[in-house]
């Protein structure tokens, strides 16, 4: 019995292991995903920045050179907030939980119950 006992204690522990590792990538994961949005976010607070002041340029100045080169930098601050955003969105999709765990917690009342080989 005393088996049984430090089987099942050592069995515990190790999936008490498990579960932290797997969520330690999870967090992380979810981490870089949610800094890539962030980013996005900020990419596209700085389109609509440029854009403002590409709008002001173009109606407040006959210079069309000034105003077609902040369009060209809002343009730029598009493209990277797409990756970003992209990037993000893909990092959040790998975020599992954890899986194993799972897995081999539904095997523990197996291994729990006595074989028919003991009897």
């Amino acid at each position: 019995m005393s088996n049984v006992s430090s089987d099942l204690s050592t069995l515990i522990r190790q999936e008490i292991a498990l579960a932290k590792a797997e969520l330690r990538e999870t967090a992380k994961n979810a981490g870089k995903g949610a800094g890539m949005l962030g980013g996005a976010g900020i990419a596209g607070h700085f389109v609509l920045l440029f854009l403002s002041i590409a709008l002001w340029a173009g109606i407040s100045s006959t210079d069309l050179g000034s105003a077609w080169s902040a369009v060209i930098v809002a343009v730029i601050w598009a493209i990277i907030a797409a990756v970003l955003a992209m990037l993000g969105k893909k990092n959040l999709e790998q975020v599992k939980g954890a899986p194993h765990t799972t897995e081999t917690l539904k095997e523990i009342p197996d291994a729990l119950t006595p074989s028919k080989e003991t009897r």
